[in-house]
């Protein structure tokens, strides 16, 4: 009968192809955890730093019309999902405020997000800040 002669041996690349789609299945998966953390990270750098410019306004505000600027600028910052690093009224009415946020992804926590702002009158302004 004409069918196929097996001499007994194995094909050693049989199953190769099984090993390859799982291998690039794998770096797919590691790719996209990546990009995922890289967001998760941006998205909390975004927020402390709209934070921390929120806060910042608030407290020059604060400062201008007579109020505590520190606790006025904690308040907008807590407000706004970060937390107060530090606070400093700076010469001629200016606030610089330093907020963090916690950047967290489903794996869990990645790190610290950092941001600093400061507002204030700009110098040399007449009537704001420095008089000419």
């Amino acid at each position: 009968m004409g069918g196929a002669v097996r001499s007994g041996r194995r094909d050693p690349e049989r199953g190769a192809g099984t090993v390859l789609v799982l291998g690039i299945v794998a770096a797919i998966l590691l790719l996209a955890v990546g990009i995922a953390a890289l967001g998760a990270a941006q998205n909390a750098r975004g927020a402390a730093q709209a934070a921390a410019d929120l806060g910042a306004l608030a407290g020059a505000t604060a400062l201008r019309d007579g109020f505590d600027p520190c606790g006025t600028a904690g308040a907008a910052v807590s407000r706004n999902g970060a937390e107060l690093a530090s606070c400093a009224v700076l010469g001629g009415g200016v606030v610089r405020v330093v907020a963090t946020r916690v950047a967290t992804d489903p794996g869990g926590v990645l790190g610290e997000a950092r941001a600093s702002a400061q507002a204030g009158p700009r110098a040399g302004v007449p009537g704001l800040g420095a008089e000419m």
